[in-house]
């Protein structure tokens, strides 16, 4: 048991895309991101993902509406549905949680 300090290990991350994943738990992930501009569409047919704003903030954009996400703020997106990042201003910070099996994959290419 290892305790993990957020902040260090993003101020590891060089790209403005960078993800690493920082911890486990039973079959899940945690996984660290650092984000800027904007993002293709994605869906997730397979798995629910759970984003935590760090620091900065972003805007989920789906089909029902848009939804801004400020530092301190999480939101759990649900399998299934159509969403598209987009931060405005410098990086956002995130923390992640979802499935082990996916956590490897890129969010964005």
């Amino acid at each position: 048991m290892e305790k993990v300090n957020v902040a260090q290990h993003l101020s590891r991350l060089q790209d403005s895309w960078g993800s690493l994943v920082v911890g486990e738990m039973d079959d899940t992930s945690i996984k660290l991101e650092k984000l800027q501009g904007e993002y293709p569409w994605q869906q997730n047919d397979q798995k629910d993902e759970l984003l935590f704003v760090v620091k900065g903030r972003l805007l989920l954009m789906y089909h029902e509406r848009n939804i801004w996400v400020e530092a301190g703020e999480f939101i759990v997106v649900p399998k299934g549905v159509s969403y598209k990042l987009f931060i405005p201003n410098g990086d956002c910070h995130l923390l992640a949680i979802e499935p082990k099996k996916f956590a490897a994959l890129k969010r964005c290419s």
